[in-house]
């Protein structure tokens, strides 16, 4: 029996990591995170549409966002090229959102901020606007505890525009309680102008950081749609 493409793929080696996504990209730190530079100028999208309604989404000033389960998102890891001529018509898109589990171990938790800014890199270098989305998990990735950099912030550059999303994630008290530790990291380390935000911003999280930077807050997809939200904006 003739096997499929996808079968042959996965009966040979293959590093997982999509190398020829990093021909011609910049990388940072010792761990050679490829970088989404920062951009000549700040664009703030009208809304946050999630990868998988990219086709039914008639407003093409949003951005496309990944904050749903990484297996939704699969596709665009494995096949970018197929995303690039969709992607390019709307406003902006925020680099996948791979999950950095907690208790995920630390070589996973690295390998998903690589594949976040290889993505990124990779678009931006075809004319997408990319907005670097910035995860973090256990403090291993946020402080310098273990490398001698906050690996979760490699491949962002200070002063420019990045997204965050707290939908789902500042559930239980130790969620609250990284997130927050990972945020004032980040406001620290990249000294963004602006932080998009995905989901609620609770004052017990965010009050302390209100001033350090332009905050703004998008609602996540479901309240959008329960709100009375369309696919026209």
């Amino acid at each position: 029996m003739k096997k499929s493409r996808e079968e042959k793929r996965k009966a040979i080696i293959d590093d997982g990591c999509n190398p020829e996504l990093v021909a011609g990209a910049k990388f940072d730190g010792i761990l050679e995170i490829p970088i989404i530079e920062k951009p000549r100028q700040m664009l703030l999208p009208a809304g946050i549409t999630p990868f998988t309604s990219m086709e039914k989404q008639n407003n093409h000033n949003e951005a496309i966002g990944f904050y749903e389960m990484d297996v939704n998102f699969a596709d665009i890891l494995i096949n970018p090229a197929k995303y690039q001529a969709p992607l390019r018509e709307f406003e902006a898109m925020i680099s996948p959102d791979c999950s950095l589990y907690r208790n995920a171990p630390l070589a996973v938790q690295v390998a998903n901020v690589y594949r976040n800014r290889a993505i990124g890199s990779y678009y931006q270098r075809r004319g997408v606007y990319v907005i670097p989305q910035i995860r973090w998990g256990n403090e291993l990735t946020y402080t310098t505890k273990y490398f001698p950099e906050k690996i979760a912030f490699l491949g962002a550059q200070k002063h420019s525009i990045v997204a965050i999303g707290t939908y789902g994630c500042i559930q239980t008290r130790d969620d609250k309680y990284h997130f927050k530790a990972g945020l004032e990291e980040m406001l620290f380390e990249l000294e963004p102008e602006v932080v998009l935000v995905y989901g609620s911003m609770p004052n017990k999280v965010f009050e302390d950081y209100i001033n350090c930077t332009k905050f703004i807050q998008y609602d996540d997809w479901t309240t959008r749609m329960h709100k009375g939200g369309d696919y026209n904006g």
